[in-house]
């Protein structure tokens, strides 16, 4: 399997008539992608939301939460894969849009479905068509950013993950008190497919947006570091050779280790506020949007944070790192968050794992641009996101057994605060200097 890399592109356009003097449109691309981000969550958090009215409607017990929890993330790790492959080849604006339609269809099938095995099937097909969603957008990243923003536009983007989970505890529950479940799933997936609209109107590469001037192109295609890979001239490369490389199991790594940890407060967070606090559809509203603002908070500031710092001239290397062991050392409250009586107070420590979590995933989620040439990002991001689907099997298995068995979270959040010191440690392991991988490097052999 081989993946096209085509001529690189000249650092400054040729000025044109049909052109604007001035532009910033890369940040009206990134308010596109916050926006599917956003959707992409309000989809997959639907369940989490709902888990309670399921549970009673359907009688699901633990175990068959967490089986239908899996098959979504399995499908999720498959899925990373292929379209981590078809977005290098067909491009960002094919791929996401094939991408949003899968998932969309799938979330709209959820209120058509009954029982378990239907349920799972529902959101196996959900899980397939989300996994688009990243390699996409971090791809369109890559395109339409330096380095030096990268982070800072991963981080905006990246807040359409709590942004989504804030909107559905506003918009799901009143749905499903006045029309039912199903109704919330149906509603949501046919308004939220406008932004397919939006997005085949407006998405074109840089280089072919007419709203994009000669002047922010220029700046789109001026990496500051030159030991930034550049491919010069046409070649393929073998896919598989990816795995060849540390940079790859150092993202896939970070990826897997922490991205379950994430999962655990979508679809875990409402159960757990219900069991330990008393909450329910109508009053775990606020407890979640606070979370999950903080959460949106720590997304922006962690890519602010390193890309003010490599403005300020340091590497990305310390950049990326500092930012991310300042990350995993914030979480680790989390782990008395069992034992913690108060509500607010239980909030504030979770919004805080929850904020660094975001700020966490902003850095990681910039290393395959960092690290490997642009037309093998997506691939290099399917791989990392398979890992960490394959990381949420294993930690959903382990959260219904442990809550079946032991009927309690500490367990739990003992692997959610002690997750990004581990991955922490293995990243830079494997890739002390975040040296980026040269072209020449990915065709040999």
């Amino acid at each position: 399997m081989t993946i096209d890399i085509g001529p690189a592109p000249q650092s400054q356009a040729a000025p044109s008539a049909s052109r604007p003097l001035t532009s910033r449109y890369r940040w009206t691309i990134c308010a596109l992608l916050f926006v599917a981000i956003g959707i992409n969550y309000i989809d997959r958090q639907m369940i989490g939301i709902l888990k309670p009215t399921l549970t009673a409607d359907l009688k699901w017990s633990e175990t068959d939460y967490a089986t239908i929890v899996f098959w979504f993330q399995c499908a999720y790790a498959i899925g990373f894969l292929t379209f981590g492959r078809i977005i290098d080849k067909v491009g960002v604006r094919i791929g996401y849009a094939l991408a949003f339609t899968l998932w969309t269809l799938a979330s709209i099938g959820h209120g058509l479905v009954q029982g378990v095995t239907q349920f799972a099937l529902a959101r196996f097909a959900l899980g397939f068509g989300e996994s688009g969603s990243f390699p996409a957008s971090l791809k369109a990243v890559s395109e339409w950013f330096p380095q030096k923003e990268r982070a800072q536009a991963t981080g905006i983007f990246n807040a359409g993950t709590a942004f989504g989970p804030i909107v559905t505890p506003l918009l799901v529950p009143a749905i499903t008190l006045a029309w039912g479940w199903r109704a919330a799933f149906i509603s949501i997936g046919v308004v939220t497919a406008l932004w397919l609209i939006a997005w085949m109107l407006m998405y074109r590469s840089p280089q072919q947006h007419e709203k994009v001037s000669a002047k922010e192109l220029a700046y789109i295609q001026s990496d500051t570091d030159p030991s930034l890979p550049v491919d010069a001239t046409p070649a393929k490369f073998s896919w598989f050779k990816l795995l060849t490389f540390r940079e790859t199991w150092a993202y896939a790594a970070g990826k897997f280790l922490t991205d379950p940890i994430w999962w655990l407060y979508l679809f875990w967070l409402p159960d757990f506020l219900g069991k330990t606090y008393g909450l329910d559809l109508k009053s775990f509203g606020p407890p979640l949007i606070a979370v999950y603002l903080l959460a949106d908070v720590g997304s922006v500031l962690g890519g602010w944070g390193s890309s003010r710092q490599l403005k300020n001239g340091r590497s990305a290397n310390a950049a990326r790192k500092t930012t991310m062991l300042l990350c995993a050392l914030a979480v680790i409250p989390i782990v008395t968050a069992q034992f913690v009586s108060s509500l607010w107070l239980v909030v504030a420590i979770i919004g805080l794992a929850a904020a660094s979590h975001q700020a966490w995933s902003a850095n990681l989620m910039t290393l395959p641009s960092d690290l490997f040439p642009k037309q093998a990002v997506a691939s290099v991001i399917g791989i990392g996101g398979t890992a960490g689907a394959m990381g949420g099997m294993l930690m959903t298995t382990y959260n219904g057994y442990i809550l079946d068995v032991f009927k309690s979270y500490q367990p739990i959040f003992i692997v959610a605060g002690s997750a990004y010191l581990v991955a922490i440690v293995v990243i830079h392991l494997l890739t002390p200097r975040l040296k980026p991988v040269a072209a020449e490097r990915l065709l040999r052999g």
